[in-house]
């Protein structure tokens, strides 16, 4: 059973970084793992289970949306088979679900930014 919610992360990217993490958690483990990397110009998506990561996802319709020292907002929204995400309004990607029995109980963010806001 996966109750429907959603997450918006704001925040300002530093001149610098090079990547940040944002990880939906149940229990001990990460439900969703969204991990830009600039270097990269990619946004890694993962899960980890039993203490093992899953394969990374990193297609993205329109490339890199997010750019160093610009703030963002991201949007998760928890759907019955998928999350989707959207980042400053336009929609990147949908990441299925690989836990059963969802209930997300931690939001953490980690990395090179300055928070706004968080609303979960």
């Amino acid at each position: 059973k996966v109750r429907l919610h959603q997450q918006m992360i704001k925040g300002i990217l530093q001149m610098n970084t090079s990547m940040f993490e944002i990880s939906l958690k149940v229990g001990n483990c990460i439900a969703l793992h969204i991990n830009p990397r600039f270097d990269e110009n990619a946004i890694v998506r993962n899960s980890l289970l039993n203490m093992c990561w899953g394969t990374e996802e990193r297609h993205l319709p329109c490339g890199m949306p997010l750019m160093r020292g610009q703030p963002f907002t991201i949007w998760i929204q928890c759907e019955a088979h998928c999350f989707k995400v959207a980042v400053n309004g336009h929609h990147q990607f949908d990441y299925n679900h690989r836990i059963c029995n969802l209930r997300i109980n931690l939001l953490e963010v980690d990395g090179d930014i300055t928070l706004t806001n968080i609303q979960a």
